[in-house]
């Protein structure tokens, strides 16, 4: 649902995108028609209800009527918005998946993502693979300050907090290469945190992963040399 309203938002890769997309335009929409809806009421009575050069001003007490029904209305609105977008932010923020397909550690700091695939204990430094059309839980913290970890594409962002573990997860729905930002500002060099998000086909990916571990097991097998 929604994931054909792109207009001028990213491309929606993620399986939740669509409902996020959706309920934005929905807010949109609401509060599009009642800044229209207002801005025309104060056009149209400073038109046609001023007075000449010289009028004296009048007091208007007001109408209790009016001011209860502008009132209701408003909160009616913003609870049919918190029921319609409830379901969808349950799922995303709450239910993780029981059995993520791929298990990631990601520690943010100043002004770097150390990315670990618990599995096989690979490490990278600014880059993230990912297999297309697979769950992956992450497990995101912080060395040192609040970071947040901000993939647009996905619709995701969420802090990163020192001594706190925080899960996130997401699906990704096609290949590409795309950018990891942290959209929290993290310090001087804040503007050059940033990492790269390659989403590859699951033979691809599993064919990076077993190289990256041989890698990493090699480099091990060479320190303990000297």
């Amino acid at each position: 649902m929604g994931e054909g309203l792109t207009w001028w938002l990213p491309e929606n890769i993620s399986t939740f995108g669509g409902r996020i997309d959706t309920i934005f335009y929905v807010i949109l929409a609401v509060t599009g028609f009642m800044f229209f809806l207002v801005e025309g009421a104060i056009l149209y009575f400073a038109i046609r209800y001023r007075d000449g050069k010289n009028a004296k001003a009048k007091y208007v007490h007001g109408n209790m009527k009016l001011e209860i029904i502008w009132s209701i209305v408003p909160a009616i609105l913003l609870t049919l918005l918190v029921l319609i977008s409830q379901q969808g932010w349950t799922e995303i923020k709450s239910k993780f998946p029981d059995a993520p397909d791929l298990q990631i550690e990601v520690t943010a700091q100043q002004f770097a993502w150390n990315v670990k695939y618990l599995d096989s204990n690979v490490t990278t430094l600014n880059q993230l693979h990912i297999p297309v059309g697979k769950k992956i839980l992450v497990k995101l913290t912080s060395k040192d300050v609040i970071h947040s970890f901000f993939v647009p594409q996905f619709r995701l962002k969420q802090d990163a907090v020192p001594g706190t573990m925080i899960n996130v997860w997401f699906q990704a729905t096609k290949t590409g290469n795309y950018e990891l930002v942290c959209a929290e500002f993290c310090g001087l060099a804040h503007y050059r945190m940033k990492g790269y998000l390659t989403i590859e086909e699951p033979e691809k990916f599993n064919m990076w992963l077993a190289q990256a571990k041989q890698e990493a097991e090699k480099k091990e097998e060479e320190e303990d040399e000297w």
